[in-house]
């Protein structure tokens, strides 16, 4: 019972929606075209490439050693959500990754991977931080330290997704790196407008009731 106080099937559903996204965007797009992306999402791609690693085991295992600030900072709601939300994205990418790509020519299209890349990421980790969760750890950590520094969660990933490509010259060449820096630019942006909007419509609701009086 406590549970269902905590969390509604509301944020099930986005955070479980968005890891869907998240995770389809992350096998048919990023893993297929060598653009990458930051945070976990690069980090787990980088393993990918050096040691076969699948990004449905190291983004899991990335991601649980971030939560410790998030939990902290955002409670117990964040904690049982990003559950959800990592879960699903392990779950929903070691299904996908059974499966050939949808279009494995996409690498041939740097440019078209990442807008279509930073659509799904953005989208995807949008809705579960609408739902209250983060699918991995630098989602986390973002959520975290955004509302520590109050500041636009947009930019606590740039910080960390900028990192992340550094790392990544070594194995992207620097046109690929900077494809990279696109998807990520945009993905950042489109995160912290998915955000915003599910904050405008919850203020909406509550304002309808008091209209109608």
């Amino acid at each position: 019972m406590k549970t269902k106080k905590i969390i509604s099937g509301r944020d099930v559903l986005l955070n479980l929606t968005g890891s869907l996204i998240l995770a389809f965007g992350l096998y048919h797009i990023h893993a297929q075209s060598g653009v990458t992306e930051g945070g976990v999402l690069g980090l787990s791609l980088l393993l990918r490439h050096w040691f076969g690693i699948s990004p449905a085991v190291s983004g899991f295992v990335l991601s649980a050693l971030c939560y410790g600030l998030g939990i902290r900072v955002l409670g117990k709601r964040f904690l049982l959500c990003s559950a959800v939300a990592v879960c699903g994205y392990s779950g929903f990418y070691a299904v996908l990754e059974r499966f050939p790509p949808v279009y494995p020519q996409i690498g041939q299209y740097p440019l078209a991977a990442a807008i279509l890349g930073a659509v799904f990421v953005g989208v995807g980790v949008g809705l579960c931080v609408r739902g209250g969760g983060a699918p991995t750890g630098d989602d986390a950590l973002a959520m975290g330290l955004s509302r520590c520094f109050r500041c636009g969660i947009q930019w606590i990933y740039l910080a960390s997704d900028l990192l992340v490509l550094m790392a990544s010259f070594s194995y992207l060449p620097v046109e690929r790196i900077l494809y990279s820096l696109l998807s990520v630019l945009l993905s950042g942006q489109i995160i912290g407008l998915v955000e915003r909007s599910g904050k405008s419509a919850c203020k909406k609701d509550t304002k309808a009731p008091l209209e109608a009086l």
